[in-house]
């Protein structure tokens, strides 16, 4: 008989916040780097547009450049997430780039429908809430997905479905 690992469904993380309405498959992963089916090695093309110049040149005004993988394991975004095309390279990329799970006040159904299948969380939280992470860059979260709560530091716990 195996052993349990009880925060195995747990996500303890700080946040980072992307505070854009909109953002759409196509800017989480361009269809130029839809050629392949291997999970592995997306995360590279994650928001590309956002982070390189045409040459391959880092933007300066990157907006994920102080991203920092090894702590902040939970996104959170505007309104509408996900929208546009449907690509499971989304979340594909986005846990390779080291995101566990989304927070928004709003998802394209598509998206949530392929990072639930993939393995990221799309956890959809009440506009109030949303706006307090967005307010609060590099916040302490907690995720129970066994107990559907989600608890943020010195604000609140609130469940999810």
């Amino acid at each position: 008989m195996s052993e349990q690992n009880p925060n195995a469904g747990v996500i303890e993380s700080r946040t980072f916040n992307l505070p854009v309405d909109n953002i759409d498959t196509d800017q989480i992963i361009p269809a130029q780097f839809l050629t392949t089916t291997e999970r592995e090695g997306l995360g590279q093309y994650c928001f590309h547009a956002w982070r390189f110049n045409d040459d391959g040149t880092p933007k300066a005004s990157n907006p994920l450049r102080k991203h920092d993988a090894a702590i902040q394991q939970v996104l959170v975004a505007g309104t509408n997430f996900g929208c546009g095309s449907s690509r499971e390279h989304a979340p594909w990329s986005l846990l390779d780039f080291g995101f566990r799970a989304v927070v928004s006040s709003r998802f394209a159904d598509i998206f949530r429908s392929n990072a639930l299948k993939n393995g990221l969380l799309p956890l959809q939280v009440d506009e109030t809430v949303a706006e307090y992470l967005l307010d609060h860059p590099d916040q302490a979260v907690r995720i129970d997905i066994a107990n559907h709560t989600f608890d943020v530091d010195g604000y609140g716990r609130f469940d999810f479905p």
